[in-house]
């Protein structure tokens, strides 16, 4: 007995089930169990291939990857070669402290994804040697025969040999909202996924029915594992910040080391320094010029992001990830389950009488009924009650067992007072065929019929409530409009009926129209919020999914969509090339029926011009677009373990509010990030001025390579950590997403470093050479020095808080509390410089005067006055076109 060459070469949708069972050398008893265990032998389990996971030594080293790092590494080692074993040191205590934050974050949300993952079923009924047996999932092979019914979740590709009523929810798999009904007919070769009614879906869940099917593929073979292949050859890209903070790392490395350089000859050559002295003063300017602490403060201020974004339940999987959300210029969110609730609901009655409205939530059945009552709804709700095999079932919310649109029905049937709980048995059942397109039953000495209204409209003689014969055409065109409308159409209608047996022949003439129904699965609420969040906040939002192009239509136009009457279809999309596409899908902003090729092409084509993309979705079919969207965010509750796999965002609750929330988010982030580089880099320009002034003029070094680092990882790093606290700025949802490209310092940015470089080098040397003309000793005019730096620092914190606005004021004053714990910490922290003796001793410090002190925070004051001078003018200069905003 052989599996035959069916998986690489025949296609069992397109063959009669016959024909497969024969393929794959099997029949219906199911296979041996040496069989079995032979096949598994040569297959491999039934398991989806696991993505290569980084180890915990290359998360660590990850953190090290950063240019301004290495450097520092770099002067660690040469200062450990010339025996400055204290410098060395301070030097990789810096290093190590930022790779532990970085680390611990990163292992923290990888932890919290593990929960998630829940994929493929467990255990699978098969037959083998005729018997009915439960075997692990994961032991399938091709060949095996598997009995599935309503709630399994199907455990691999089958091509099915048997089916009762059998629905399947391939939503995750094709985008369709509503149980797709399976069967026994093939179909063509190049038939759609979700055209192949004769196969069942490993992944997909059983929704109604039962049935038997062979196993066809297993593994990375099925279509869920050729997806995921998929995703393996996808290009991971870069974020906005990664790349702007690697080029900014690079220039400022670059500038660094060639400054030293040039020094470190000056020193040596011209001015006959010997190497050893010479470097270490080197190794103090690229300490002075590197800012250390950049790294951890940025790593810092992610995080809390990150935080932030937990308490809404969601996870950050990767921190920077956060701030692209903050870039992001278009979202393409999948439809099914992410703007809708993936369930179905009635919102529309049509009866002779008119039209009405239906209320409620969901699969309540509670809810009203718009206009005055109409002889017809106690029929209406007779009919939807007893037609119908589902269950509603209330554990916190109400959710249906059995197909969903019959869910909806028995809501409906709640909502107009029909019996709904405990119904009768129907005397005799004509479930759905597909041929037919009707369900039937008998209750009493009444046939009780629902389907599609081609289907019931030919077989009815007149409608309730009017004399004469029925006016087909009239009502045809009423279930247009509703469908118009993006809803799926049921009419319900009965017919008396004495005799104790049904069969079709029964239905031929003679049933009288009840009245249509309108049913839809709607869109959530809080995502026609955040739909409305985004286009302020100048995000264009493109729904992209696998259902009906008027079903798509319907739901954007409810959600807010800009431009919700033109749709791509994916039958559209494969008739432009890419270039074609470029266009096409900047002007579109509904795309259907799409497969996720389709998807995977709209998110590249979106990207072509530059724009930052965010893929937002819970299905498999989402899955490789959101691995190469700029930012994928899956969900964690109802999307599937590919989706979250792919993702940088993982939406715990599945709730597509929590998307403009992240949005808003990662501005904050990059703005705070702003300050935070604005605030840091004066400092670090002002030390190493300070230094150079030094070296060219043969003067003594007013600050120490150790003390510029007590100054830059412990008072620069804790003062920049408030600023990552910051909440977001008045506006920061009603301005346009900023360039993926624009450099992060703008010009007004480079201004002010120049502008407080200078300030910061005059205060440090003028206070060190007025000390020193006073006749202090040099560790006293040291440490008035180091402690001017300080306080010109913390006046600096107030003043780079508000870019725009005044900080000499109340308010301004009050600060935040994380400034005011970063205050009280770093002047904790200078008074132990100043007079704990181990410190000082450490550090060459002296204790100092009320005097001395006032004069080091008068620097700072000075400091504050002329920053709100250079900030009106620069109020002033933003006003004029030309001039350039910060």
């Amino acid at each position: 007995m052989t599996d035959g060459p069916l998986a690489g070469d025949l296609h069992p949708w397109a063959m009669p089930a016959d024909a497969v069972l024969q393929a794959l050398g099997t029949d219906g008893r199911g296979l041996s169990a040496t069989e079995a265990a032979a096949r598994l032998e040569r297959h491999g389990p039934n398991r989806l291939p696991e993505p290569p996971r980084p180890s915990a030594l290359a998360r660590l080293a990850r953190q090290f990857a950063n240019l301004l790092i290495v450097v520092l590494i770099l002067a660690a080692v040469i200062t450990a070669l010339l025996g400055h074993w204290v410098d060395t040191g301070v030097i990789l205590a810096v290093v190590v402290l930022n790779g532990v934050i970085g680390f611990v974050q990163e292992g923290r949300a990888e932890q919290a994804l593990e929960a998630l993952r829940d994929m493929l079923a467990p255990r699978a009924a098969v037959l083998r040697d005729g018997a009915r047996l439960s075997v692990d999932a994961v032991h399938l092979v091709p060949g095996d025969i598997v009995l599935i019914e309503a709630g399994d979740r199907v455990p691999a590709d089958l091509r099915l040999i048997a089916v009762a009523n059998l629905t399947a929810e391939e939503a995750m798999l094709t985008g369709e909202s509503l149980p797709v009904r399976k069967g026994l007919a093939r179909v063509a070769v190049g038939a759609p996924l979700g055209d192949r009614a004769a196969m069942a879906f490993s992944g997909t869940m059983i929704a109604q029915g039962t049935g038997a099917g062979v196993v066809v593929a297993t593994g990375a073979a099925t279509q869920i594992g050729q997806i995921s292949h998929m995703m393996q050859s996808v290009t991971v890209l870069t974020t906005p910040l990664i790349a702007q903070m690697s080029r900014f790392a690079r220039v400022l490395t670059g500038f660094v080391l060639v400054v030293a350089a040039l020094v470190l000859a000056f020193t040596t050559l011209l001015r006959g320094t010997p190497f050893a002295e010479a470097f270490i003063v080197v190794v103090g300017l690229i300490v002075a010029a590197i800012p250390e602490g950049l790294p951890a403060v940025l790593t810092v201020t992610l995080a809390i992001g990150v935080q932030r974004m937990a308490g809404r339940h969601a996870i950050i999987r990767r921190l920077p990830s956060i701030e692209t959300l903050g870039a992001v210029s278009v979202i393409c969110s999948d439809k099914t389950g992410t703007l809708t609730r993936n369930e179905m609901v009635v919102t529309r009655i049509a009866t002779a009488r008119g039209d009405a409205e239906v209320a409620g939530d969901g699969y309540a059945p509670e809810g009203t009924v718009g206009g005055t009552d109409d002889p017809a709804w106690p029929a209406l709700g007779r009919i939807a009650a007893l037609c119908n095999t589902a269950q509603l079932r209330h554990d916190g919310s109400w959710r249906v067992e059995g197909d969903p649109m019959e869910g909806a029905l028995l809501a409906l049937a709640g909502k107009l007072g029909a019996p709904w709980q405990d119904r009768p048995a129907p005397r005799a059942t004509i479930p759905f065929d597909a041929r037919y397109r009707y369900m039937a039953v008998l209750d009493q000495e009444m046939i009780l019929a629902k389907g599609a209204p081609e289907a019931l409209l030919a077989r009815c003689d007149r409608a309730l409530g009017v004399d004469g014969p029925l006016d087909r055409p009239a009502w045809e065109g009423r279930a247009e409009a509703i469908a118009r409308q993006g809803m799926r159409v049921l009419a319900l209608a009965h017919k008396p009926h004495d005799a104790a047996t049904l069969d079709h022949g029964d239905l031929d003439g003679g049933l009288v129209l009840v009245g249509l129904v309108g049913l839809i699965d709607p869109p959530r609420p809080e995502a026609i919020a955040a739909v409305a969040d985004c286009r302020r906040a100048g995000i264009a939002v493109k729904m992209i999914t696998g259902d009906h192009a008027g079903t798509a239509a319907a739901i954007g136009r409810q959600i807010g969509l800009a431009r919700p009457d033109r749709v791509l279809t994916g039958a559209d999309i494969d008739a432009l090339d890419d270039d074609a596409l470029i266009g096409a899908a900047d002007r579109t902003d509904i795309f259907a029926r799409t497969s996720p090729e389709h998807k995977l092409r709209l998110v590249m084509a979106l990207q072509a011009p530059g724009a930052v993309v965010a893929m937002t979705g819970d299905g498999v079919n989402d899955a490789p677009a959101l691995k190469r969207a700029d930012a994928g965010i899956a969900m964690g509750r109802k999307g599937s373990q590919a989706a979250r796999e792919a993702s940088d965002l993982v939406l715990a609750d599945d709730n597509f509010a929590s998307i403009a929330e992240a949005v808003r988010q990662g501005r904050t982030v990059y703005d705070n990030l702003k300050k935070v580089i604005a605030f840091l880099l004066p400092v670090n320009g002002g030390e190493s001025m300070s230094l150079i002034v030094a070296v060219l003029f043969g003067l003594i070094l007013p600050i120490t390579p150790l003390q510029i680092l007590w100054v830059n990882m412990l008072s620069s790093v804790a003062l920049a950590m408030a600023l990552a606290f910051e909440p977001p700025e008045r506006g920061v949802m009603a301005r346009p997403p900023r360039p993926a490209h624009a450099p992060i310092l703008s010009r007004f940015v480079l201004w002010r470093v120049m502008l407080v470089s200078v300030l910061f080098t005059l205060g440090i040397f003028g206070q060190f050479q007025a000390a020193m003309a006073w006749g202090a000793d040099l560790d006293v005019a040291r440490t008035m020095a180091v402690n001017t730096l300080v306080a010109m620092e913390v006046f600096y914190l107030f003043s780079v808080r508000y870019r725009h606005g005044a900080s000499a004021t109340l308010q301004g004053a009050q600060g935040t509390p994380a400034v005011l714990i970063a205050l009280a910490v770093v002047v904790a922290l200078q008074v132990l410089l100043t007079y704990a003796p181990p410190l000082r001793m450490l550090f060459g410090t002296a204790p100092l005067s009320l005097g001395q002190l006032a004069a080091c925070v008068g620097a700072g004051v000075l400091l504050l006055a002329v920053l709100e001078i250079d900030k009106r003018a620069a109020a002033l200069w933003r006003r004029n076109p030309t001039g350039e905003s910060a």
